[in-house]
């Protein structure tokens, strides 16, 4: 009997033993469920980070790409602005050479304007000489100086006639304008005042002298000759 009992003592034991066994089990069990629970998260995340490292891959060699074309727009930009800046330096200096003669051709039209200038003074004076002399031989009166580009307290007379009666001071213009007149009436005043004892005539010569400056002029007490 005793060593039934403690058969069944042992029997006991193990069976204890058995379901210690079993709870360690399910605990491991349990453990390495939570450990593949774990697992597939990370197997996860690290899909979803693979995933996206393909697509940072993907844009990255995008972006190198647009950066590759954009490097070679520029290059080609920057053919296309030397070649622009080499033609915009002929260009340059075509100008400068355009504007050297330019300056060159105005300073010698300016130069023969004023040639032509004087040498119509000239012409226009000595017709202007010629009527005026003509006009004083017929009036009985007598020449006694004619000078031209005469100066009179510090007014330039064109032409300056002094006879026995009369002073005429001429002024002599291409294209005269009212200023021209009011100058001659001006200089004309000066003159009077030199020649107190003369009548003073005061004449306006020139080739284009428009109807308005005629009138102008006439109503100013202006002779007015035109050639």
């Amino acid at each position: 009997l005793d060593r039934i009992t403690r058969i069944e003592e042992r029997i006991t034991k193990l069976e204890e033993r058995f379901t210690q066994l079993e709870e360690r089990q399910q605990r491991l069990e349990e453990r390495q469920q939570r450990l593949e629970e774990r697992q597939q998260r990370l197997e996860e995340r690290f899909a979803k980070l693979e995933e996206r490292q393909q697509k940072l891959e993907e844009r990255q060699q995008e972006l190198e790409e647009r950066l590759e074309k954009l490097e070679e727009r520029l290059a080609q930009l920057e053919e296309r602005l030397v070649k622009v800046e080499e033609v915009l330096s002929k260009v340059v200096n075509e100008l400068t050479r355009l504007v050297k003669e330019f300056e060159e051709y105005r300073r010698k039209q300016d130069l023969m304007a004023v040639e032509l200038g004087a040498l119509a003074e000239s012409m226009y004076s000595r017709f202007a000489w010629e009527d005026i002399r003509d006009e004083v031989l017929a009036s009985g009166d007598k020449v006694i100086m004619r000078r031209r580009n005469a100066r009179v307290n510090g007014e330039d007379i064109d032409l300056l006639i002094v006879t026995e009666r009369r002073v005429y001071v001429v002024e002599v213009k291409l294209r005269p304008k009212h200023s021209d007149v009011g100058e001659l009436i001006a200089k004309a005043d000066v003159v009077s005042r030199v020649y107190s004892g003369k009548e003073v005539v005061k004449v306006l010569a020139g080739a284009l002298i428009g109807k308005e400056i005629e009138e102008y002029a006439l109503s100013k007490g202006v002779q007015v000759l035109t050639y």
